[in-house]
This record gives C-alpha cells, structure tokens and sequence, in this order.
C-alpha cells in the first residue's frame, strides 16, 4: 500500500469516527451494483429534473426521499461496527424495499390522496404506509446522521398526538392515524419546504462539491490559497483558513470539511510551528464558518430564502458583512497566535508558482459562474446546472483532474450518498417543522423564552442564543436552521427586528454549535487529525470564532450590518470598520498577544474596548477606539523597549 493510500485510508477512518454521514458499507459484494444503478439512477433524475422543470412537489420529493431511504438502508449498517461485514443482512434489504415502496405509493395514488382522501378519510392501507414510511425515516436518519434529531422528531410527534395532556403549552391532540397521513401525505410536514429545497436545490449544490472534490479542482482552492496568504506572518494558518473558508461554503458538514481540507492544512500548520491544538483549531472554525459563506452557505441558504419570503439572490448580499467579519475574526486570532510563537511565513521556494496557478485560473470558473448568475438574478437551480456542466467540461482540459467513463459513474453514485444525510435530515425536520407549525408550538416558545428573560431583549436574544447552540448540537447545516428557525427564531420575531435579521441570528448561533464544548465535533475531529486534545481544541476555536458569537448581536441591534434600513456608504463604513476594530482587540486579548505579550489587565481592557467597539452607539465606539488606541500605543513602545533590550543582551 502506498503513502497516498495509507493517508485516504486514516482519513475514511477519522471520517468514520466523528462523522455519523461516513459510516457506510465498504464490501457490498454483489449489491455493489444495485447501490451504483440506483445512487447513479437518483443523481440523473435530478439533473433532469434541473434541466426540464421538477414535478409537483409531492411527487418530486416522494422520487427523491424514497430512492434516499432505500439507499441508505443498502449502505448504512443498523451499527456502524458492522459496516466492513461483506453484504447486506436480509433485514435491510427488506426495510430498503418498504422504504422504496411507502414512498412510490404516493406517486401512485397521489390523485387519490390529494384530492379524495382529505374529503372521505384515509383508507387502513394509507395508515399503514404512511406509518411505516415514518417509522423507516426515524431510523434511516438515526444511522446516517445520528440520534439528536431523531430525539427531537420523536419528542414532536409524542407533543403532536399528547398535546392534550400537557399543561400550559398544550393543543387539541390527535391520534396516531391522523397525525401519521397528516405527517407523510402533505406538504407541510415531511414533504414540506426543506425536502422540497432538497429535492431541487440542495442535491445540485452537494453534487458540484464532489465534483470539486474528484476533478481536484477543490486542490486548486488550497494552492491559490497557500500562494496568497502563506508568505505571511502564520501565511500556513491563514491559507488553511481561506482554503476551508471556500471549501466549506459547498461541501455543507463541519465534520467533512474538517478532515477533508484538515488532512492537508494540519500537517502544514504544525510543520510551521504552531501547536497541534491549535491547528486543529484554526481548521475546524474555518471548516465550520465557510457555512456561512455565501453564496451557498451550506445549502442552509435556500431554506431561509423560502422562510423569510426574501429572494436568494438577496440573501447572498445580506450575508456578505457578516461572513468577513467572520473570517477577519479567524484570521486575526491566527495571525496574533503567529506572532505570539514567532511563526514566520512560507519562503518563495515554498508556495505554489505563479505561472502553474495562472494557467489553471480557469478551474474558478465554476464558482465564478454560481455568484454571477445568481447575482444576475437567475435561479440557483439553472445556477447550479450550469455551473456542474462548466466544471465537468473543464476538468477534460488537464490529464490531473480529467475523469475515466468508470470514474463519471462513480461520480454520479457518489453525488447521490453525498446528499443522503442531507435528505434524510431534512425530511427529518420537516416533521419537527409540521408539529411546531400545526399545533402553534413555535409561539408558545417563544412566549416562555420572553417570561423567563421578563421581557428583557438581551436576555432574550441570550436564550435563544443558548437554545439554538443546544438544539444545532449533532445536526446537519440544513437540519441545524430547519429546526432553530421554527423552535428558537419566533421569541425575537416578537420585538421589532427584521425577519431577515432573527433568521441570520439563530443560524449563527445553530452552525457555531459544531464547534462549541462539550458537543463539538469539527474540533474534535480536527483534533483527531492534530493529534491533539480534544476540547482543547474545541475551547480554542472558539476563541477564533468569537465573531460569530458576538456579530450576531450586532445585526440584530444594529441590522446595517446586514443591509437593512437607512443604508448609506459613511454609516455602513463606520459600522463595518468599528466591527472589524473590535474583533481586532478581543482577539487579542482571547490569543494574549497584540504587538507583544498582553498582561492580565490588558486583556480585560481590550475585551471591554472590543465590546464597546462593536456596540451599535457612536459615542460608545469612540470612547471604546481612544481606549484601544491607548493600549495600541503602550504596546508598540514596550514592544520596542523588549527588542532594545534583547539587542543590548545580544551585544
């Protein structure tokens, strides 16, 4: 086995270990060819689906769920210690079946059940089904995305039919045959708006990230990265940054960015001297923060786009401000830890050549397409086409990322396993969603959330904060908001915030749960790559991603950062350079490094300025810049008065 093999070979072990999505069947046997016909028959059908329209969204999302279920139960094992056994126990090929069947039953009597069965009631066969189809959903999304949603699914489908019984936030109540049709024959609960996004959006957005990934067009990222930023003071830790950053915004999973880009920026990172805890840090709140970055953002993006009733194309402008803060905030932890450590940037010999990058510039075309069509104002289904047939085209041009007839078949089987934790999670939420919206749960929150903060909106907006961390714990990007958007976001749609501000808020604070102790698994896995202490790791990226726990409240008390209200080029200016100031002073003090070493006092004073900094009042930044000024200064005159001193002991 060669070292090219033994590294992908640790890494699909590192995926297995902290990422539910990658614990499949590795020796099918002769099923083999069942999962390619089937996997490469679902990516097909949402390419056509893409190219000539999609079908009513029951049916659309029927095709697409029930080809996703028996999938999953060909390729994910009831225990993930099984997945090297060779073949497919008879019980999964039976659960595949029913899975396959309760979902084409929909297309098959889909008349029926639409139009003659809400007017004369659902037959003990349509009970039957739509039991079943739930029950196989429940499971399939246990194996492949783990137990935390599943809980939440099953707490809300005991809410749904126990309202009655439960004092203060209770409803009517159903019983079980009712509330089973009402859940799988709608589009309001399973088949509601995120596994319609799914069934048209998301797969064509996940299918372009694994073309990226099997044409090495995602390597071209890390070089183009590696060549701007790595002769720079920590230029390692910064190119890591802004490869993951770009990486992430497409792939989706904290986790599978983390070991995905990790395999190659970890080792980097510690060869240039910074501590394994810290590298794994440094990549797994890039890996988590490209979620953030428009213009996919994880495909969380779409969903939003259809809650809030505001265009995509919009949403992608909205969302600028705040991911560079973001990533300011990163790259200024990792520049201050830099120079903490003494790290130096890559020498020229070093870096990728100029001349290799600029022949292969035309591999960005891809993603430049995506952002300019959809800018344009074009549909991110016609975006996403259009961008997979480009990068496809493409990567014919060069013998490296040029694929054989085998590897194109592969590709499309691969597209499809990519996009099953992301189907499964969303039907998954969509019955989370259909409870919380059908029995009014989502007010009711909301309601308890503003009694136990009594109306006070900080403590408010600090609940909520708490809960979106508590339930984005272990959930998929598109999950994550699907469940904070409709559980956590009605408590500040209760004060005068702008929708679009509330829903970028809990989103936030749902994607930093991957990587926020205890249940932070990105930085786990970083940590794994590092070899490294785990929640040391874990308490470390979140000192680089400060931002995102502090922008947040920012845009919703001061929503220009988010393009909303009396928007002009000097206000948003100030607001965006105070930000960036602010991010600056906490990050130093949270590193313990500003032009030198930062003394207790210091640290406190530049977290207080920082505060102060990104505090929506213009009085209060001024006062917070003349004290961070101050500091500034004290440290650059003690920073020259140690290197002074350090030439005199030389001499």
């Amino acid at each position: 086995m060669t070292k090219k093999d033994n590294k992908e070979v640790d890494k699909q072990e590192m995926m297995k270990k902290y990422d539910k999505e990658s614990t499949f069947r590795t020796n099918l046997g002769t099923w083999g060819w069942v999962t390619l016909i089937l996997g490469s028959a679902l990516t097909i059908f949402q390419l056509y689906t893409a190219y000539r329209g999609a079908y009513v969204s029951l049916i659309q999302g029927a095709i697409h769920l029930g080809a996703a279920l028996c999938l999953v139960y060909l390729l994910y094992p009831i225990k993930s210690s099984l997945t090297s056994k060779r073949g497919i126990p008879w019980y999964d090929l039976i659960f595949a079946a029913i899975a396959l069947y309760a979902n084409f039953y929909i297309i098959q009597n889909y008349d029926r059940l639409i139009n003659e069965a809400i007017i004369f009631g659902f037959t003990y066969m349509d009970q039957f089904v739509a039991t079943a189809g739930i029950l196989l959903l429940l499971e399939a999304t246990r194996r492949v995305v783990g137990l935390p949603i599943v809980i939440i699914a099953i707490l809300a489908l005991l809410y749904g039919m126990f309202g009655n019984f439960i004092p203060v936030i209770g409803h009517a109540g159903n019983d079980w045959p009712t509330l089973a049709t009402k859940m799988f024959f709608s589009s309001s609960a399973i088949f509601g708006i995120p596994i319609q996004i799914s069934s048209t959006y998301i797969f064509l957005f996940l299918f372009f990230g694994v073309i990226l990934v099997k044409t090495n067009i995602g390597q071209f990222f890390n070089d183009l990265a590696l060549r701007l930023t790595g002769k720079y003071t920590g230029g390692t830790a910064k190119a890591a940054v802004a490869a993951s950053g770009l990486q992430g915004m497409v792939s989706g999973s904290s986790v599978a960015n983390t070991v995905g880009s990790g395999s190659f920026t970890i080792p980097m990172m510690k060869n240039a001297g910074f501590k394994p805890h810290f590298a794994a840090a440094s990549e797994a709140s890039a890996s988590t923060g490209g979620q953030l970055m428009p213009p996919i953002m994880g495909a969380a993006a779409f969903i939003m786009a259809s809650y809030t009733g505001i265009p995509y194309n919009e949403i992608i402008v909205i969302a600028i401000i705040p991911a560079l803060l973001y990533f300011s905030g990163v790259f200024l932890g990792t520049h201050f830890e830099a120079r903490k450590q003494n790290i130096r940037g890559l020498s020229k010999e070093e870096l990728p050549k100029t001349n290799n990058l600029v022949k292969r510039l035309d591999l960005f075309l891809p993603l430049v397409i995506i952002i300019g069509f959809l800018l344009a104002g074009r549909t991110p289904t016609y975006a996403a086409l259009f961008a997979i047939v480009t990068a496809f085209v493409i990567s014919f041009f060069r013998k490296e990322t040029r694929m054989s007839l085998k590897g194109i078949i592969k590709l499309l089987e691969e597209g499809a396993r990519v996009a099953l934790p992301v189907i499964a999670a969303c039907a998954t939420a969509g019955i989370i969603a259909g409870t919380v919206t059908t029995t009014g749960l989502g007010p009711k929150i909301a309601g308890g959330i503003i009694d136990l903060a009594q109306g006070q909106f900080f403590l408010v907006m600090f609940f909520t904060m708490i809960a979106c961390i508590i339930l984005g714990m272990g959930l998929p990007t598109t999950a994550n908001y699907v469940v904070t958007a409709t559980m956590a976001a009605p408590a500040l749609l209760a004060f005068d915030v702008p929708v679009i501000a509330v829903h970028m808020f809990v989103f936030y604070f749902g994607i930093v749960a991957d990587i926020t102790p205890p249940v932070c698994l990105a930085a786990y896995a970083g940590a794994g790559i590092a070899g490294a202490n785990p929640m040391k790791a874990g308490v470390t990226a979140v000192k680089l991603a400060i931002a995102a726990f502090i922008i947040p409240y920012v845009f919703v008390t001061n929503p220009l950062l988010l393009l909303q209200g009396d928007v002009t080029a000097l206000n948003l200016s100030i607001s965006v350079i105070t930000a960036l100031l602010g991010m600056a002073a906490i990050s130093s003090a949270l590193i313990g490094y500003f032009a030198t070493k930062v003394t207790w006092v210091e640290r406190i004073a530049l977290v207080a300025c920082g505060l102060m900094l990104v505090y929506p009042n213009l009085v209060i930044s001024l006062i917070g810049l003349g004290v961070f000024g101050a500091i500034a200064v004290f440290q650059y005159v003690k920073n020259k008065k140690d290197d002074s001193q350090k030439q005199e002991a030389v001499v």
